[in-house]
């Protein structure tokens, strides 16, 4: 997608265009996002959403603008907003144009006059940019700020403790409702303030009521600005939390951003141009280095998501430098063998609730050389995390994690739910994978190896030997303990001599790491598998669908969609370590199979976080998108495979499978 355009048939479907969602990250964790009209239909909507400690602790500051025309003795009321049974006002019935190219623009048009909106997110900064392009008659622009000044999880209802204080400092307005909350500042061209202070009650956000969460909110507005246009004239708007910087000008903020973006795509076309424009809007900072947002527009930054993510974001987009500062960061929490697994929105010491993270971390160190040669940031910089944690894996660490006398790696215990399929409807696991789970174990002999090759670079000979046989024990344990010779693939789980032979992508890690563990001939029997039962257009399925756990659709209230967030639902980062997997045991061939998939799903980009890849979808037909509409490593994975199948370099290094 290099840029979408809707006409009047879509716009005037508010149904259809509230399904339409643009999102701009601020690269602090912060971000504006709504719908094509500007109908806000989740509670993390908003124009100005900041990271008050970059990249958590969100809040909505400004939840949105609705404009207004005054013209010929006529008012036009341009928004559209959502009440109990109506839609007040209807702006779209107005609604001509809507482009995102790369920035969001909606068009108005009535008798003789036309306004056009222009959103831009500024950079590494707490502001944003509006800008309207007027042609008409002499008329009255009304712009009305909305406050919710809120967490973004959260939800505002009127009070008595919002302050309704409006004052003026130079050229801005200046609100700050609540104490301890950051001031808002409006700066409107050529813009007269009028000071009145409503409460506007029973916003009403659609996706939200769809998830089974409260759904309602009242929006405080302080008043208004009231800007005279003639002609042709634009009007320009800053929105900042805190003081505006000196010399910040909307249009040239714009321009900025849209340049900026443009470059993110590194000189490429489609889809692979349109994933490089994606991947930028999760690399964000966190204190003086770099994480990444899991997911917009709820997720924090995730261990696990970010080393999953990192090679696709960074390594495929020539962002060495990023991928360097993020494996640090991450490299520099290391605590008892484990990175944290999760950064608090709201602050607070890190969690480590996660057995796959700290390996992701060694894999993602491996997929760095490759890409980049820099052995000696690894050795300098990654070698004390990584050696820490093979050596507490090995020995022992949090949630039961530790070395079985198989080679393998065991974790668990009541109530605990450490693996990606994380799911949990009260103390009870969904998916519960206590024990030694198939993907850990292909992450395990992975990490060895390159933790011997590491060891052995640095001279350490006797630690390399010894970790080379761990990763062979742990191969012979693998084929010995998970392999069902009738199903023709893996178990998904081994516990307590129990095998869990539920169908599941899991054991696509067993073929499409760096290290391949399993030989060829088996590989290409679990890739049968996988291609009949899983893979879809959209990804695979989390669950075989002839399961009696099979949950095919992802709907409906929290309870609703985890029972089938990982029993059934197609997560589309998973194509990654299909398509890898195909690539490695079928040369061209796959390939080519992956370039057809990837044509197929390029349309996605274009039906529902614009621009993005969701979470999620369902496992059946239509495959509808759910969950976050931009996700890390939804993104990052098909860029990887894009790139890989672009015809692209090989990487310095290639793998065989081992036999």
């Amino acid at each position: 997608m290099s840029s979408l355009r809707l006409g009047p048939e879509a716009l005037r479907d508010p149904e259809r265009a509230s399904r339409l969602e643009w999102l701009l990250a601020d690269g602090l964790g912060g971000y504006a996002s709504s719908t094509v009209l500007g109908l806000n239909t989740r509670r993390y909507h908003g124009l100005l959403v900041a990271a008050l400690d970059p990249p958590v602790g969100r809040m909505v500051l400004l939840s949105k603008l609705d404009e207004a025309l005054e013209l010929g003795g006529r008012r036009f009321d341009l928004a559209t907003n959502a009440y109990p049974g109506a839609l007040h006002p209807r702006g779209f019935e107005h609604a001509v144009s809507f482009s995102l190219d790369p920035l969001p623009s909606l068009t108005w048009e009535g008798d003789g006059w036309q306004l056009t909106k222009m959103v831009g997110r500024a950079h590494g900064e707490r502001g944003t940019a509006v800008v309207y392009a007027y042609e008409g008659p002499p008329a009255l622009l009304e712009l009305r700020p909305f406050l919710a000044y809120r967490d973004h999880h959260a939800l505002q209802h009127e009070n008595e403790a919002l302050r309704r204080d409006v004052w003026r400092d130079g050229a801005d307005v200046v609100m700050a409702p609540y104490e301890g909350c950051p001031p808002l500042r409006l700066r409107v061209t050529r813009g007269a303030w009028e000071s009145d202070g409503y409460w506007y009650r029973a916003f009403e956000y659609q996706r939200e009521r769809e998830r089974g969460l409260d759904y309602r909110e009242d929006l405080f507005t302080p008043g208004r600005f009231a800007v005279a246009l003639r002609g042709e004239a634009v009007v320009t708007v800053l929105a900042w939390a805190g003081p505006i910087p000196v010399n910040r000008d909307a249009v040239a903020i714009l321009s900025s951003e849209r340049r900026r973006l443009r470059e993110a795509r590194g000189g490429s076309e489609g889809l692979v141009g349109s994933l490089k424009q994606a991947a930028d809007a999760f690399i964000v900072a966190r204190g003086d280095g770099r994480t990444v947002i899991a997911g917009y527009p709820w997720f924090e930054d995730w261990g696990r998501d970010t080393m999953i993510a990192l090679p696709g974001l960074c390594l495929a987009t020539g962002r060495y430098d990023e991928a360097r500062a993020i494996l640090a960061e991450h490299a520099r929490h290391v605590d008892q063998g484990m990175i944290p697994n999760r950064f608090p929105d709201r602050g607070g010491a890190p969690e480590f609730n996660s057995v796959d993270a700290s390996l992701w971390f060694v894999v993602a160190a491996e997929r760095f050389v490759e890409a980049t040669g820099d052995r000696d940031f690894v050795r300098t910089r990654l070698k004390d995390a990584i050696y820490a944690i093979l050596e507490s894996y090995r020995h022992g660490t949090r949630y039961g994690i530790r070395l079985t006398a198989d080679g393998l790696i065991t974790q668990g215990g009541p109530g605990l739910q450490l693996t990606w399929m994380d799911a949990k409807l009260g103390d009870r696991a969904v998916t519960p994978r206590r024990g030694m789970a198939v993907e850990v174990q292909a992450l395990w002999y992975n990490a060895l190896l390159f933790g011997a090759e590491l060891a052995r670079d640095c001279g350490e000979a006797a630690r390399s030997s010894e970790w080379t046989s761990l990763a062979l024990r742990a191969r012979d344990g693998v084929l010995r303990l998970f392999w069902s010779e009738d199903l023709g693939y893996l178990a998904d789980v081994v516990s307590a001599g129990a095998r869990d032979l539920a169908l599941r992508p899991n054991q696509l890690h067993a073929i499409g790491l760096p290290r391949a563990l399993l030989p060829r001939d088996k590989a290409l029997r679990v890739l049968d598998a996988v291609r009949r039962q899983l893979l879809t257009p959209a990804g695979l399925r989390s669950l075989a669908p002839d399961h009696p756990d099979y949950h095919p659709r992802y709907a409906g209230g929290v309870e609703e969609r985890d029972a089938a967030y990982h029993q059934g639902s197609v997560w589309p980062f998973l194509a990654g370590v299909y398509f890898e997997s195909l690539i490695r045991v079928q040369g061209e061939d796959g390939k080519d199979e992956a370039r057809d998939w990837l044509r197929g799903f390029a349309a996605h980009l274009d039906e529902a976080g614009l621009g993005y890849v969701s979470e999620v979808f369902d496992g059946e037909a239509p495959h509808r998108p759910g969950g976050a509409v931009a996700q890390a490593w939804s993104v990052a994975e098909l860029l990887r495979v894009s790139v890989r199948v672009a015809g692209r370099p090989a990487s310095p290094r290639g793998r065989v499978a081992v036999s």
